[in-house]
C-alpha cells in the first residue's frame, strides 16, 4: 500500500539504540518437524527501539521462527538472547516474562467481555478483582494518552471495529510489560485509514523505546514503516537490509530467488455485451444460528464481456454471500441475477451444475472447503464439477488415461509444482493447489468467471502468474468478477471497482481513477459522492504488486 503520511518520518530508530545490546538476538536457531527443516541455523539481531520487518514466501519459516521466540515451539538447537541475556523461552508465559508480546493475525479476544475484562484475562491481580481492575484501568488510560491507543474501556469487544479490536490486542501486550512487540500480518483486516493509524501508533511506540517485529507479505508496508528488514527463503535467512537501502523489487527477488514482475501489465479493456446483471439482490442470514439480518442488501451492478469488475471491502461485508448466489450455491431472498441466458430469482433459484452449464466458472474463496477434495489425487480434483463431460468418459466408465493426460498438460501450462497429477491434492503447497483450481475453471472456457481471493496464501511468484491468467481471460472476452481483500490486487487487476460495506455496494469507480484513500473511506461506509476531491487523489493508483 502507499506510504501513509505518518510513514514519511518513520525510519528514525532511537539514537541510543546502537549503544545498547540487541533487543533480540537469535543465534543458530534450528527447527525440524519430521522431514521438514523449517528453520536452518537462523541468526538474527534486532536493534532496540526499531521496527524490524521479516518477509518471505509461505513456508519460508517466518511463523515458525516467531513461534519459537514467543514460546509456542522450542528450537532443536540455538540460543535466544533478550537485551544481551540468554533466555530459555519454553512457553508464552516465559516470553511475556522476558518482555515479549505478540499480536496474532487472528485476534485472541472474548467478544462478550469488555475491553477491560479482556486485558485483565489471565492477569487478574489476585482473587479479589477490584485492585487489579483499578490498576489495569489506570494503565489503559495512561497508554491511551501516551501512545494514542485510546479505546472505550467498558465497551464489549463485539461492539468494537476491527481496528479497535487490534488496538486492544496491542494494549494487552503492553499492559503486561512488553518491550518487544511481534505483529503477525497486522493489516489484513484493516482499511487503509486504519492501517495509517496503526503505523502512527507503531512509530510512537518505537520512539518510546519499544522494539517491534513486523511479519507481513505486503512489501509496500515494509517500505513504509520499517527501519530494517530481513528476508527468509526456504527456512533460511538470506538477507538483512536497512529499509532505506532496498526496494520492493529487490525484496521480492530475494524472497523468490528470481526477478518478479510486481506491476500488472495489461492493455485497456475492450468491453462488449453485458453478461452479468445484478438487480436489487438481497440475502438474509440463514441456517440454525440465523440472526435474520441482511447479508446483502439491494445490491446492483453489471459486468460486460471483456472487463473485470473488482469487489473491494473488508472480509465479512457480503462478498462471500454474493459469490455464493452467483455460483448457484445460495438462493437470493429478493432481487434478480442474470448470468448470460440464466436468470436467478427467489422463485427460480439455480444450483452449481446449472450455473456451470450456463457458462459460469467459479474459483471459490476457500479452496480447501469448496475447491478441492484434499484426499483426491490432483487429476481427480482437476475435473471436479466437470467429471461428466464427454472427454473424460468412455461409455459407462471414466477414461482415466484421458484425465491423466489432460491433468499433466495443465500442470505444465499452469506451472503446478511438482507436476505430478497422481499426487494427493493435500500434498501440494497452497499456491499450487490454487493453480489446480484456476486451471480447472479457466480451461472450461467460461463466458463468466467468478474469482474469490485468488492469491490468498499464495507466494509472490505465483501471484504474478495468477494475475496474468486473469487478465488473459478478460482479453479472451470473459466477464470477470474479482473479489479480494487486497487493495493492491483490486486496483491493479480490475477495470472497474465496486466497494462493499455492511452488505451494500457503497460506490463504484473506474480503476484508473481509484486511490487507496477513496476506497478506504468507502470501505468505512462513506458513499463516493461524500468523499472529498482531495481524498480521491491521495495515494498510489494501479501500481499493483505486493
Amino acid at each position: 500500500m502507499a506510504a501513509p503520511a505518518a510513514s514519511r518520518d518513520m525510519s528514525k530508530p532511537n539514537a541510543s539504540a546502537a549503544e545498547a545490546p540487541p533487543a533480540i538476538e537469535l543465534v543458530g536457531i534450528d527447527k525440524r518437524f519430521g522431514p521438514v527443516h523449517a528453520n536452518k541455523e537462523i541468526s538474527l539481531s534486532i536493534t532496540p527501539g526499531t521496527i524490524h520487518g521479516i518477509v518471505g514466501e509461505n513456508g519460508a519459516g517466518k511463523s515458525t521462527l516467531m513461534s519459537i521466540l514467543y514460546g509456542f515451539y522450542q528450537a532443536d538447537a540455538g540460543e535466544i538472547r533478550v537485551d544481551g541475556i540468554a533466555r530459555s523461552i519454553d512457553s508464552p508465559r516465559a516470553a511475556i516474562g522476558a518482555g515479549i508480546g505478540m499480536v496474532h493475525q487472528h485476534f485472541m479476544l472474548v467478544p462478550t467481555f469488555t475491553v477491560l475484562e479482556n486485558v485483565m484475562l489471565g492477569d487478574e491481580g489476585g482473587a479479589l478483582l477490584n485492585a487489579g481492575r483499578a490498576a489495569t484501568r489506570a494503565e489503559l488510560e495512561r497508554l491511551g494518552r501516551d501512545y494514542g491507543l485510546d479505546v472505550p474501556i467498558d465497551t464489549l469487544v463485539s461492539d468494537l471495529s476491527v481496528g479497535l479490536q487490534q488496538r486492544v490486542e496491542i494494549l494487552k501486550a503492553l499492559v503486561r510489560g512488553a518491550k518487544i512487540l511481534i505483529l503477525d500480518e497486522p493489516t489484513g483486516v484493516l482499511t487503509p485509514q486504519e492501517t495509517d493509524r496503526l503505523f502512527e501508533i507503531l512509530a510512537a511506540l518505537r520512539d518510546e523505546g519499544v522494539t517491534i517485529v513486523l511479519i507481513t507479505h505486503k512489501l509496500r508496508e515494509i517500505m513504509a514503516v520499517t527501519d530494517t528488514v530481513s528476508v527468509m527463503r526456504r527456512g533460511e535467512m538470506v538477507a538483512h537490509r536497512p529499509t532505506s537501502d532496498t526496494n520492493r523489487e529487490e525484496l521480492a527477488e530475494l524472497m523468490v530467488g528470481r526477478k518478479v514482475l510486481l506491476r500488472v501489465d495489461k492493455k485497456a479493456a475492450e468491453p462488449g455485451e453485458t453478461l452479468v446483471r445484478v438487480e436489487g439482490l438481497t440475502v438474509r442470514d440463514g441456517g440454525p444460528q440465523a440472526t435474520g439480518v441482511d447479508r446483502l442488501s439491494d445490491v446492483n451492478f453489471s459486468i460486460r464481456a471483456g472487463e473485470i469488475l473488482g469487489i473491494a471491502g473488508i472480509a465479512g461485508n457480503g462478498q462471500s454471500e454474493l459469490l455464493e448466489v452467483l455460483a448457484g450455491i445460495r438462493a437470493p431472498d429478493h432481487g434478480r441475477v442474470v448470468l448470460g441466458s440464466l436468470e436467478i430469482t427467489p422463485e427460480t433459484p439455480s444450483d452449481p451444475a446449472t450455473t456451470r452449464e450456463a457458462g459460469v466458472a467459479h474459483v471459490p474463496e476457500d479452496r480447501h472447503r469448496m475447491g478441492l477434495v484434499m484426499s483426491f489425487e490432483a487429476q481427480e480434483s482437476a475435473i471436479l464439477g466437470y467429471h461428466d463431460r464427454d472427454r473424460y468418459n468412455s461409455g459407462f466408465f471414466q477414461d482415466r488415461s484421458a484425465i491423466l493426460a489432460e491433468a499433466a498438460e495443465r500442470a505444465e501450462h499452469y506451472d503446478v509444482r511438482p507436476p505430478n497429477p497422481r499426487l494427493r491434492s493435500a500434498n501440494f503447497s497452497g499456491g499450487n493447489q490454487q493453480k489446480i483450481v484456476l486451471a480447472r475453471e479457466m480451461e472450461a472456457l467460461p463466458r463468466i468467471l467468478l474469482v474469490g481471493q485468488p492469491t490468498r496464501g499464495v507466494d509472490i511468484g505465483a501471484i504474478e502468474f495468477i494475475h496474468k491468467q486473469i487478465i488473459a481471460m478478460r482479453d479472451a472476452g470473459c466477464a470477470v468478477l474479482l473479489v479480494s481483500v487486497e487493495l493492491d490486487e483490486i486496483m491493479s487487476v480490475s477495470d472497474r471497482i465496486a466497494v462493499m460495506a455492511e452488505g451494500k455496494v457503497v460506490g463504484e469507480i473506474e480503476a484508473k481513477d481509484a486511490t487507496e484513500r477513496a476506497l478506504g473511506l468507502m470501505m468505512a461506509s462513506v458513499p463516493l459522492d461524500l468523499v472529498a476531491p482531495d481524498e480521491r487523489d491521495n495515494g498510489s493508483n494501479g501500481e499493483g504488486g505486493a
